[in-house]
Formats: structure tokens, C-alpha cells, sequence
């Protein structure tokens, strides 16, 4: 075979607002591979399929300190879909499809087989929704609200960005919970979305007001917080006493170029005795993985939990579609198909 072209997209430098496509990341296609004589010195040869955009991303393009920040000059990684094509490997074969931190680039050596897990796809669904309803933002939302929602049929739940990834499986599980679910987004088809999967109130949180629409609709005893910023100021104005706060993003403080928004009343969480918890999914995922599988792939089959997905094609546009994803220009999980 012809040596290939490896396109990569290299983190290219330190972003201070927005990543810029092209300056903060750049595609490069100088690479070349053959994929029958590469050398594997034991591991495996992984062809990438798909990936996931998410915040996450722009987050591990600050001024962190390593191992979260990305290398300089090198692709970056994150949560994708890629399909054995030769292994050295005796834990997995050519053919089989893992999941895992992929290189942003079309081919890629790997040799630590204990970062990837073997798919089990008995339903048939799209390779792309292992990296969004049934990856990592399905088990984000899973996780989060199983271990701290508490939920009880009959009561008010408030999810921010509720058209996203992980917002939408939230407004669904609460209503598979029997809870009545406010819900915010950033566009009309946006919220049209969330009505589709059952939010009882949806709104347009850039022409109408949350405080005015929790002040109507609440009061709220479960608020699932993607946005922080005035989001959480209106959610802390509408709860109940002894509500439950799921923290799991601050997106409205994501660009560091903008001054954050100055919640005001932080003391509501004593005067009203709340329940305020911050997780990261990955400490609670082994308490809850089993039940995740064991669930989720099944109910997406029968279509009983619907999502949304936006397939950008090829690496050569992954930076444009990172920043349309953290400008809110897609509905539901982005993802990058090669």
C-alpha cells in the first residue's frame, strides 16, 4: 500500500479569548503513513473513526499545568471511536472498535491498551453516539443526577443548556423520574428540541429572562447547572428550601476574555439551606458503569431516550467546528466523523 496522508489538528498556541481556527489549532497534513509496515513494537494500530468536541477541549487549551494542558506543536486528544487495524496486542484484534483519549489525527500507534475499552455495540447504533449518549456525556449526566438529584416524582427540576449533550439526557431522565422540567437554550430551535424530549417549559434564554420564567414556573427543587453566571443567580433566587444544586460546568466563564458574570446572592444557599454539589464524572462513573450500559445503549435502541447529533466531516474542519460548539451553534452532541 501507498504511504496515506495522517491529517492531524495540532494545538498550535495558548488561545486568550475564543480558539481561533488556524492560529489556535492548525490542520497538517505533512504526515504520512503506511498502515500495513508502520512499526507497532507491540501495540496496535488505531484508525479514527470518530471524536468528540466539547468544552473540555478549550479548557485543556489554558495555561494549566501538565498533564491537563495540551503540548504545543503536538494534536490534541479527547474521547473518540477508533477501529483496530493491526496489533502486537494480545488484548485486542483487527476489526475490534474501542473507545477512548484518541489523537485528533487519522492514524495513530497506541501501546497503552488499559486507556481504551472494547465496544459491545449489540444494538447497531451509530459509532457516534458512543461518544456522546452512550460516552462520556451520557455517563456525565447519568452519574450526576443517580448520585445527587435525589428526585422525587412531583417535584420542579431547572436544567441550563438543556439542548446540549449532556442537558438533554438530563431533561429526560428527570422526566423519567416523573419531575416536572424547566429548561434553557441559546436558540428557538433550540428550545424546540427540548420540548421534543419532553421539557414541560423550554425558553430562549437570550430573549427571555430566567428569573422571570423561574419566578412563574418554580419554585425548583433540583437545578442541573451547565452555565454558572446568571443562570445560577436566577436558580438561587427559585429554589425551594433544601433544594439540590448539581454543579456540572460553568460554560458562561469559558472565555476568559470576558469579565464573569457577578452572582450577587450566594448567601440564598444558607438562608435557604442548599444542597450544593461539584462533580467530575470520572470519580463516580465505576460506582455507576454497569447500570450505565446495562441501560442506556438499550433505551437509545428502542428510542426511548432520542438525541441529537451534528457530524462535522473530516479533521480539516475540527477547529471551525470547536468553535462553532463553544459558540452554541450546534444542537445536541458535536461530533467530528474522518
Amino acid at each position: 500500500m501507498a504511504p496515506l496522508t495522517n491529517g492531524r489538528l495540532i494545538f498550535n498556541e495558548i488561545p486568550t479569548g475564543y480558539p481561533i481556527p488556524g492560529q489556535t489549532t492548525v490542520y497538517d497534513a505533512s504526515e504520512k503513513i503506511d498502515p500495513e509496515i508502520v512499526p507497532l513494537n507491540g501495540g496496535f494500530l488505531l484508525k479514527t473513526l470518530v471524536l468528540s468536541l466539547e468544552p473540555l477541549i478549550f479548557g485543556r487549551m489554558r495555561d494549566v499545568p501538565p498533564p491537563f494542558m495540551y503540548e504545543l506543536g503536538k494534536p490534541i486528544n479527547n474521547f473518540g471511536i477508533g477501529v483496530v487495524v493491526r496489533s502486537e496486542n494480545p488484548v485486542f484484534r483487527a476489526g475490534d472498535h474501542l473507545y477512548g483519549f484518541c489523537q485528533f489525527e487519522e492514524y495513530s500507534v497506541q501501546h497503552q491498551a488499559e486507556a481504551f475499552s472494547k465496544i459491545d455495540n449489540k444494538y447497531n447504533l451509530p459509532w457516534s453516539v458512543f461518544v456522546g449518549t452512550a460516552g462520556m456525556p451520557g455517563q456525565t449526566a447519568y452519574v450526576g443526577w443517580k448520585e445527587y438529584s435525589h428526585a422525587k416524582k412531583g417535584e420542579v427540576a431547572f436544567v441550563s443548556s438543556g439542548a446540549g449533550a449532556v442537558g438533554s439526557l438530563v431533561i429526560q431522565l428527570a422526566k423519567r423520574d416523573g419531575m416536572k422540567v424547566i429548561a434553557s437554550a441559546g436558540s428557538d430551535d433550540k428550545v424546540q428540541f427540548m420540548k421534543e424530549i419532553g421539557a414541560d417549559v423550554a425558553f430562549n434564554y437570550k430573549t427571555t429572562k430566567a428569573s422571570e420564567v423561574l419566578a412563574k414556573e418554580g419554585p425548583i427543587d433540583v437545578y442541573w447547572d451547565n452555565v454558572g453566571g446568571e443562570s445560577l443567580e436566577a436558580a438561587l433566587d427559585a429554589a425551594a428550601n433544601h433544594a439540590r444544586f448539581i454543579e456540572c460546568g460553568m460554560i458562561s466563564t469559558y472565555n476568559t476574555s470576558l469579565t464573569p458574570y457577578p452572582v450577587t446572592n450566594l448567601m440564598k444557599i444558607v438562608a435557604k439551606e442548599l444542597t450544593i454539589k461539584g462533580f467530575v464524572y470520572s470519580t463516580l462513573l465505576p460506582k455507576y458503569t454497569e447500570a450505565f450500559y446495562k441501560e442506556v445503549p438499550a433505551l437509545l435502541a428502542a428510542k426511548e431516550l432520542i438525541y441529537k447529533e451534528d457530524v462535522i466531516m473530516g479533521l480539516e474542519n475540527a477547529g471551525d467546528a470547536l468553535l462553532g460548539m463553544l459558540k452554541g451553534s450546534y444542537i445536541g452532541k458535536s461530533v467530528i466523523a474522518l
